[in-house]
């Protein structure tokens, strides 16, 4: 009897063991839980303010260069918009980058409206692309996917050969919409889009306007070189300690450069010394949360021209 006493004494307490053991796991696992909401929660919180914040940057960027170039006849790399800035206090932080797309090649230039070559673009990426050592068919293979129809130029290729891929699509035949889209095409590598990434856009600087032009006091050595055979770096490198010292305000003033002026001539409606074109990269941090707004604008007579927008 006593043995048979012990037995269900024994059992009773391995049983409230047990149970107690499984009121604790459910007691953390409610617990855990909780946590895992809450947290959950306010980072969704902290990841919408930084939404909000990052929009509010890169809107807040567009119309203070609106408002601060308009009625200037010149940009630089000297003026304030081309400092970043940085905001923080309680809420967060805030960053803002912006930099002068006008300063690049607009590759949707390269083919006109009739499907030929626009000439001055043409060359100007032909010596661009040698300095990236770029394979030369590369621009009748762009030129091809731009233009509006299925003949192939030489050393082009059109849809017929992108149809033979696997996967198989099509060319566009109109004009890029990213520059990422370039890997698409025949022979352009994603290592060539990260090559050329820096010295092009997809955007002209003015809407409508009959011919790309590059404004000379925000394009880099690699563009300044390609705009004529006769711009070597060492005469880039002057153009650009020239602007630093002192931004170029009308293209006449390009003479201060020596051996520039008859250079600058020939250049004449296919260079400037203001762009309209901007991409502001808008930054904002709250806790743990990041976002990222990056937004391309070109600037006109009304309201900032929105052309890009993404948000990551």
């Amino acid at each position: 009897m006593n043995g048979r006493l012990k037995n269900e004494s024994g059992f009773a307490l391995i049983l409230t063991l047990v149970i107690t053991a499984l009121m604790v796991a459910v007691v953390v696992e409610m617990i855990h839980q909780v946590y895992v909401d809450t947290s959950l929660s306010r980072g969704f919180r902290d990841g919408q303010q930084a939404s909000l914040l990052a929009e509010s940057g890169a809107v807040g960027s567009a119309r203070l260069l609106q408002s601060g170039l308009s009625g200037r006849t010149y940009t630089s790399l000297s003026d304030p918009w081309a400092t970043p800035i940085k905001l923080d206090d309680e809420a967060g932080s805030l960053q803002i980058t912006i930099s002068e797309e006008s300063g690049k090649i607009n590759i949707n230039a390269l083919v006109q409206p009739n499907g030929e070559y626009e000439q001055f673009t043409l060359t100007a990426l032909q010596r661009l692309g040698k300095r990236l050592q770029l394979p030369v068919e590369v621009w009748s293979a762009i030129a091809d996917w731009l233009d509006n129809d299925n003949l192939p130029r030489s050393g082009g290729v059109e849809t017929p050969y992108y149809r033979t891929l696997s996967p198989a699509y099509t060319a566009r035949n109109d004009k890029l919409v990213t520059l990422t889209e370039l890997s698409l095409v025949k022979g352009v590598t994603p290592e060539s889009v990260a090559l050329l990434r820096p010295y092009l856009t997809i955007y002209p600087d003015q809407s409508g306007s009959p011919l790309p032009t590059v404004n000379v006091n925000t394009a880099s050595k690699e563009i300044l070189a390609a705009l004529d055979d006769r711009i070597d770096d060492r005469m880039a490198e002057q153009i650009i300690e020239e602007r630093r010292l002192q931004p170029f305000k009308t293209t006449g003033e390009l003479s201060r450069v020596p051996g520039l002026d008859a250079i600058a001539t020939g250049l004449g409606g296919r260079i400037t010394v203001k762009g309209n074109l901007f991409r502001i990269l808008s930054v904002a941090t709250v806790k743990e949360s990041l976002r990222t707004v990056e937004a391309v604008v070109r600037l006109s007579g009304g309201s900032p021209e929105l052309l890009s927008w993404q948000e990551y």
